[in-house]
């Protein structure tokens, strides 16, 4: 007997159902975190006419990226699985790339950071008819409140690109 058979986890949602979604939530916990790091990075290296504005919505959209992963993390625990945690684990995971090595100009971070939030939107999106065919509502709550977030930020750094 495996230590989850003898936990008993009996919310309603079977062991494979229960396995896929943590799955899936393991490649959103790499994706967001992968884009929380770019971002932090982009925070401290930004330069540029749009310094002030930049620095101040990269920490506002690093803040909100940190505050996620612990939800995130949390309901992968709840399903009754790890979470990951490592670089190497996140790096084979993340759909998200890792931030360039050397810091691009200021628009062109805006425009990974866009790339970035819609590859998130899309790992949430992937989830969803599992998540409604296992009926986990608690689930697709969190993922309809991290695809509200990404889908915005992207909106509000794809605004910053037009002319």
């Amino acid at each position: 007997m495996s230590t989850r058979e003898s936990l008993g986890i009996h919310i309603g949602i079977g062991d494979k159902d229960r396995a896929a979604i943590a799955n899936g939530l393991s490649r959103l916990l790499a994706d967001t975190y992968t884009l929380y790091l770019t971002t932090h990075n982009f925070h401290w290296n930004v330069t540029g006419p749009m310094f002030n504005t930049l620095h101040a919505m990269f920490m506002t959209q690093y803040t909100e990226l940190w505050n996620a992963v612990d939800p995130i993390a949390e309901r992968i625990r709840a399903l009754g699985h790890p979470a990951p945690g490592s670089y190497g684990q996140y790096g084979k995971l993340a759909s998200v790339p890792d931030a360039p090595a050397e810091p691009p100009k200021a628009m062109d971070m805006v425009r990974i950071l866009v790339k970035g939030h819609e590859a998130v939107a899309r790992t949430a999106r992937e989830l969803f008819p599992l998540v409604s065919q296992a009926n986990d509502q608690p689930t697709a709550d969190l993922l309809t409140q991290r695809l509200d977030i990404h889908e915005k930020t992207a909106w509000m750094l794809r605004s910053l690109l037009e002319d």
